[in-house]
C-alpha cells in the first residue's frame, strides 16, 4: 500500500517549522474518510434534489476537490458538464496531484446523459469558497476529524 505523509497544504505553504502534528495516511484512507463524510448536507445546492444515499457522490465534487486540495495541494481541475442537447448541466471539479496523478473521487455521480468536457486547471482563490461555503466547511471538518488532523479553518479564511 502506498503511504504518504498528509499535512494540510495550507499549513505548509510558506511556513517552515510551523507544522506541529504529522500523521501518515494513505490516499486510500483519505478516500474512505471523504466518502464516509458525504451526505445531503455537504451536497451542492443545485444537486440536492438528485442526492440519495444510493448515489452519495452526487453534488460532492466541489467540496471534495477543495478538501483534498487542503490535504495534498496540487491542481484543481474543472470541466463543464453538458446535457445531450448541448446545454450546460453544471461544472465538475477534481484534482491533479503534484506528480500528475488525477484523483477523481466523485466520477460515479454522472448520469449516462451527462457529458464531462475537457478540464482546465483553475487556480484556487484565497479564503473560503463563495459558493458552498458551509457545505465545504462541514465536509472538511468531518474528513479532518476522521483522519485525526486539526480542523482549524484553512489559511486566509
Amino acid at each position: 500500500m502506498c503511504r504518504r505523509t498528509i499535512v494540510p497544504w495550507d499549513r505548509l505553504a510558506g511556513r517552515r517549522g510551523s507544522v506541529h502534528r504529522v500523521r501518515v495516511v494513505s490516499l486510500s484512507e483519505v478516500e474512505v474518510a471523504i466518502r464516509s463524510a458525504w451526505s445531503s448536507d455537504t451536497c451542492d445546492e443545485s444537486d440536492v434534489s438528485d442526492w440519495w444515499p444510493d448515489s452519495p457522490a452526487r453534488g460532492q465534487c466541489g467540496v471534495t476537490a477543495l478538501t483534498l486540495h487542503d490535504l495534498v495541494g496540487g491542481d484543481l481541475l474543472m470541466a463543464e458538464v453538458l446535457r445531450p442537447d448541448g446545454s450546460r448541466q453544471g461544472y465538475y471539479w477534481w484534482n491533479r496531484l503534484a506528480g500528475g496523478l488525477e484523483v477523481d473521487l466523485t466520477r460515479e455521480q454522472f448520469m449516462a446523459t451527462e457529458l464531462v468536457q475537457d478540464p482546465r486547471v483553475v487556480p484556487r482563490p484565497p479564503g473560503l469558497p463563495r459558493r458552498g461555503r458551509e457545505e465545504y466547511l462541514r465536509l472538511r471538518t468531518r474528513v479532518f476529524t476522521s483522519l485525526g488532523i486539526d480542523t482549524q479553518p484553512p489559511a486566509g479564511a
